[in-house]
């Protein structure tokens, strides 16, 4: 599971850069908002929610997990750890939905300027936090 989870989050890391860079490019030269554009914000919602399924799935059966319930003090004292266990979930629980809402919204808007900048802001968002925590000891 671990593995699965490790190189699913290639494909997502992968397609959300994709995703940000192609909304910065839009909004930047006034594009307009394409059926290709829709359908590369859509992919990124379903990889990241399949990644996000996989991810709990996976935290569930971990060793940080049973640590944390064993010992949460000792867990929270070891930078290491700590990251594997608290931090790393919360933020990428958080960037999803943040990728969710930036999803939701750009329905509402009816400029493809506004489409484009919903897309960098709330997948631009959910793509810092996601390289913020990511255990990079772990996964290189």
């Amino acid at each position: 599971m671990k593995d699965v989870h490790s190189y699913w989050a290639y494909l997502v890391l992968a397609i959300l850069i994709f995703t940000v860079i192609n909304a910065i490019i839009g909004l930047s030269q006034k594009k307009q908002f394409t059926d290709k554009d829709l359908r590369l914000g859509l992919f990124t919602l379903i990889v990241s929610h399949i990644q996000l399924l996989i991810g709990l799935a996976w935290y569930f059966m971990s060793p940080w997990y049973k640590a944390l319930k064993a010992d949460a003090g000792s867990v929270m004292g070891e930078k290491a750890t700590r990251l594997l266990a608290v931090e790393h979930p919360i933020t990428m629980i958080l960037a999803i939905v943040l990728i969710t809402i930036g999803w939701s919204k750009h329905k509402k808007k009816t400029t493809d300027t506004a489409k484009f900048k919903t897309f960098a802001i709330f997948y631009g968002i959910a793509l810092l936090l996601i390289l913020s925590r990511i255990p990079w000891n772990n996964w290189l």
